[in-house]
């Protein structure tokens, strides 16, 4: 006859004495069973005000605001790279319920980074994007595609101006060949020019795009942000710590 387990009915005791802790106020650094660890606020036992968490496997560092165990309000986010062994910029900006959202900084590599706004983990609204490839995006945004008016300069120099939807060209706009000295004026369809007229134009007008109304993002000071996560790690691992295993 084959043995059957009982499933377990009750909480290991570790989960069981991390709630009777009822971690509350100011506390020094408090380990998890993987190695993450966590110094800063808390309320009811959970992460509240503000606080620095490092996750041990990636590598990842969140210090900032905090509100019932979620990153919320302002925090900046770094990396550590193992290959160059340096602590890399990440994110730097607004939080909600544990996602980007508001105005902030995020750096997709040394070369690309958008500056903008953020909804629910994604780029809505009005920002700026730069590309690896030398490329520039301005304008409006929704679910991390471009959507609404802007322009996209491209690294030769020419550039459209217009319409965009769900990431396409879509509707009116204007493409200025600055190699040539002409530009195209009309109808766009899902990425494709569908009807217009094509003109030469002035060196003027080529050489001062549009300007839309991007608001003010947060920037910030790099390697200032870098100093203090590193200031912060090391000040972390020679204080006397508190240990609690959820």
């Amino acid at each position: 006859m084959p043995f059957l387990k009982k499933p377990r009915t009750t909480e290991p005791p570790v989960k069981q004495w991390d709630k009777k802790a009822q971690k509350c106020g100011l506390l020094h650094t408090v380990y998890s069973a993987n190695g993450d660890r966590y110094r800063g606020e808390w309320l009811d036992n959970k992460k509240h005000g503000n606080g620095m968490q490092v996750w041990k496997k990636t590598g990842i560092i969140y210090d900032g605001e905090w509100s019932f165990g979620k990153r919320h309000g302002y925090g900046v986010l770094t990396k550590f790279h193992r290959e160059q062994k340096e602590y890399v910029r990440v994110y730097a900006g607004g939080w909600q319920n544990d996602k980007k959202e508001g105005v902030g900084t995020y750096f997709y590599s040394p070369l690309a980074f958008y500056e903008g706004h953020w909804s629910k983990d994604q780029r809505a609204g009005w920002g700026r994007m730069q590309y690896e490839n030398g490329e520039v995006y301005e304008g409006e945004w929704l679910k991390d595609k471009h959507d609404g008016q802007g322009v996209l300069l491209l690294a030769n120099g020419n550039r459209y101006e217009g319409a965009w939807r769900d990431g396409k060209k879509n509707g009116h706009g204007k493409f200025f060949y600055l190699d040539r000295g002409q530009l195209y004026e009309g109808l766009w369809v899902d990425g494709v020019a569908k009807s217009g007229t094509l003109s030469d134009f002035g060196r003027e007008t080529a050489l001062n795009p549009t300007m839309y109304p991007i608001p003010k993002v947060c920037l910030i000071d790099a390697q200032s942000v870098l100093m203090e996560a590193q200031s912060n790690l090391t000040e972390d691992e020679g204080k006397s710590t508190t240990g609690t295993f959820p």
